[in-house]
């Protein structure tokens, strides 16, 4: 037995070793970098509490992302629900609407959103030319664009996770509720919903965490006016070289990935305790 799990652990060493260097050297580089440049100490760090300016940009993070996590998940979910009650032919058409947007780069898309969107662009056209508005709208290079570019970008996303636990949920289950007189909405609101949570929290957990570290999208879409987490890195590390404050940023950026996942996995074991108990 001994000799077995050391031939495991032989196998999994490679991988391990090529994780550290790859992968949790540089994120101590950075660690060590914020709290070094710069001088040494938590000035950076005293700067979250003190100046306007990075708190003005995790406030719009944090906002942008909510609200993209919190219609990804709408939108997501009537997809998914959609998907789930359809036949086997349709369900194959709508799985591969969902899934070519993954296939078209993100870069395209944030332009093609621009195109879309501008003062300019087919939406505002469209509602000059029916009458509904008299002066263009300002769709894009603010918040507005950066959260409609964000959403699409994100809704396959949030299907994937929660298409999967609602096909798990057993057809028997709704036919039964249905045999005992519940209505459509009932069977719904009481069995169906609960048993596809699981699949909610964690497509919610997958595209908030995937929203923090945006780049390409808020930079394209909000015009350098309204900046978040990433680009604002960017901006500290390549035009104003100020190591100290980009890598502090990209610090907290790391561990409130690492919190959002450890609250996530302490709501499904404690699930898991209740459910079990």
């Amino acid at each position: 037995m001994m000799r077995r799990e050391a031939g495991w652990y032989a196998l999994l060493l490679p991988a391990f070793l090529l994780l550290s260097v790859f992968y949790v050297t540089p994120i101590l580089q950075v660690l060590a970098i914020s709290f070094l440049e710069p001088s040494p100490g938590f000035s950076n760090y005293e700067r979250i509490g003190t100046n306007l300016s990075v708190q003005r940009v995790i406030i719009t993070t944090l906002r942008i992302c909510s609200i993209t996590t919190v219609l990804a998940l709408l939108l997501g979910y009537a997809l998914s629900y959609t998907i789930t009650l359809a036949s086997e032919r349709a369900r194959r058409w709508w799985l591969l609407c969902v899934l070519v947007p993954l296939w078209i780069s993100v870069l395209v898309r944030a332009f093609a959103w621009v195109t879309l969107l501008r003062r300019q662009g087919l939406i505002n056209q469209t509602l000059q030319g029916a009458g509904v508005i008299s002066e263009p709208l300002e769709l894009v290079w603010n918040e507005f664009g950066i959260i409609v570019g964000m959403v699409h970008y994100m809704v396959p996303y949030a299907v994937l996770p929660m298409l999967a636990s609602m096909r798990e949920i057993e057809p028997r289950l709704l036919a039964a509720a249905r045999g005992m007189g519940a209505s459509r909405g009932q069977v719904f609101a009481r069995v169906f919903l609960p048993l596809s949570m699981p699949g909610v929290v964690a497509a919610g957990v997958l595209v908030f965490i995937f929203s923090l570290g945006f780049y390409i999208t808020p930079a394209i879409l909000g015009g350098g006016k309204t900046l978040m987490v990433a680009e604002w890195i960017s901006l500290q590390i390549l035009d104003l070289i100020r190591w100290g404050l980009g890598t502090m940023m990209a610090t907290l950026l790391v561990v409130t990935i690492l919190v959002t996942l450890a609250v996530f996995s302490r709501v499904v074991n404690m699930r898991r305790l209740f459910g079990g108990a």
